[in-house]
């Protein structure tokens, strides 16, 4: 998908992991938590307890296969994503070719893509992670998120912690590309699902603003345990 908007300069970072968290480096040496890590050192019990819950039903082994699974179709389906934005007209591999086919029919309404698959960082709030996308929907600049999901989420209630990946993402690229004129207001989440229409969850303005502060809270805890 070619454009002619500017595109904004893609920010250089290495992922590291360590004790099960993931951190990203910058070329000066800064190390900064990933937004899921903060996100998972923080996560509220409820959202633990489902999460134990679910593993002990279907057992340790198929959780493991499950969440593998999960992760290879959610990489495969980022990386035709991206090499359809950037106009490279490449075949989907099989195993990802449901979850493309459901979210090809969203992204033939987004344009002017600045930003594709790049590292952020939030120097001032101490964090970093990779935004998938920045550029237009439907003629409103906003954040994009692509996720793959076996059966639709329904509701804003069950996408759970994604929103507040979202305004941190949001947050990121606003304050790094504050002197390139970067100021969103909106986020977009879509949901590829087989055999279905993606889902299209678009975030407004007001919306934005207080998953922000929730994330704030969240980046406040998570260092707050830091230094106990």
């Amino acid at each position: 998908m070619a454009s002619d908007i500017q595109l904004l300069p893609r920010l250089h970072a290495k992922s590291v992991r360590e004790n099960g968290n993931q951190y990203y480096v910058n070329i000066k040496g800064d190390r900064l938590p990933s937004v899921t890590t903060i996100l998972n050192a923080t996560k509220p019990q409820a959202d633990r307890d489902r999460l134990f819950n679910w593993r002990q039903r279907v057992g340790t082994n198929e959780a493991n296969r499950i969440s593998g699974t999960a992760s290879r179709r959610g990489t495969q389906t980022h990386k035709q994503i991206q090499r359809y934005l950037q106009g490279l007209d490449t075949p989907c591999p099989e195993a990802s070719r449901p979850y493309w086919q459901s979210i090809e029919p969203v992204l033939q309404n987004i344009d002017a893509v600045r930003l594709i698959e790049s590292p952020v960082f939030h120097y001032e709030m101490s964090y970093a992670g990779i935004v998938d996308c920045v550029a237009s929907y439907q003629g409103i600049p906003c954040i994009c998120e692509w996720k793959t999901a076996d059966k639709p989420k329904g509701s804003v209630e069950r996408l759970y912690e994604y929103p507040l990946q979202l305004s941190a993402y949001l947050g990121a690229v606003n304050q790094y590309y504050q002197d390139y004129g970067i100021k969103l207001n909106h986020a977009l989440l879509v949901v590829a699902i087989p055999e279905l229409p993606a889902e299209v969850f678009l975030f407004e303005q007001l919306a934005m603003e207080d998953y922000w502060q929730q994330w704030l809270g969240r980046v406040a805890e998570y260092w707050k345990r830091r230094t106990r």
